[in-house]
């Protein structure tokens, strides 16, 4: 079955998060990936609880503010590459078959979008930097909304702009918490398992799994 939009997350889903601390591996030392996961971690921590307590700061600064952290965290780490780690999260690497799987599905008709948490920098950014900008028909921020996913108002943005019911529109994400709040605004949802994690949030379960995004359809 097609549908008549696919809309994506972006961190995790088309852009490797990891792949910022990655390209400077050899500079951060033997604790990077650890770095990067706290980095992620906490990113995604203080965006909820400011989505909580309805204290707006945008992506980037969280993003900025969890990197210092993590830096706190992992005091092998120099933290005189904060300014090249930054840089390099705002030209994230795409996942190796995400270009051929939007082409396709652009190619049915279908409109394809990103609908991130991500300021309209961050993801103009790293759009640009893939080269998707040829595939990708709209992106869609929280920034215009001041909230954070899973806001049921952040999913709503696809159906509002393309004036189409929720049912309408597959919903693919790397994030089970995100597929779990797309379900229950009525996507259709695709769980990207990338890092093979168990399941969780059943009462929310996703249409489909996948262990990338071939397969999306």
């Amino acid at each position: 079955m097609s549908y008549a939009a696919y809309a994506f997350d972006a961190y995790g889903t088309l852009f490797d998060v990891h792949s910022a601390v990655r390209r400077h591996a050899e500079a951060v030392g033997p604790d990077g990936q650890l770095l990067s996961e706290i980095w992620r971690a906490k990113q995604l921590e203080y965006s909820w609880t400011r989505a909580l307590m309805g204290q707006w700061r945008d992506f980037w600064a969280l993003t900025e503010e969890a990197l210092d952290y993590s830096f706190e965290r992992i005091p092998s780490a120099d933290k005189s590459l904060k300014p090249q780690l930054l840089e390099a999260y705002f030209k994230l690497d795409c996942y190796p078959e995400v270009p051929a799987v939007l082409k396709a599905l652009k190619a049915t008709g279908a409109r394809v979008a990103i609908l991130s948490n991500g300021s309209v920098e961050m993801l103009d950014s790293a759009v640009r930097n893939a080269a998707l900008d040829s595939v990708i028909d709209d992106v869609f921020s929280v920034d215009e909304l001041q909230t954070f996913k899973t806001d049921p108002a952040v999913y709503d943005m696809v159906t509002t702009s393309y004036r189409l019911y929720p049912g309408a529109v597959s919903f693919q994400s790397s994030n089970r918490w995100d597929v779990a709040g797309a379900t229950k605004f009525g996507f259709r949802t695709v769980w990207i398992n990338r890092a093979k994690m168990p399941d969780e949030y059943r009462d929310l379960s996703p249409s489909l799994i996948l262990p990338d995004l071939n397969g999306v359809e």
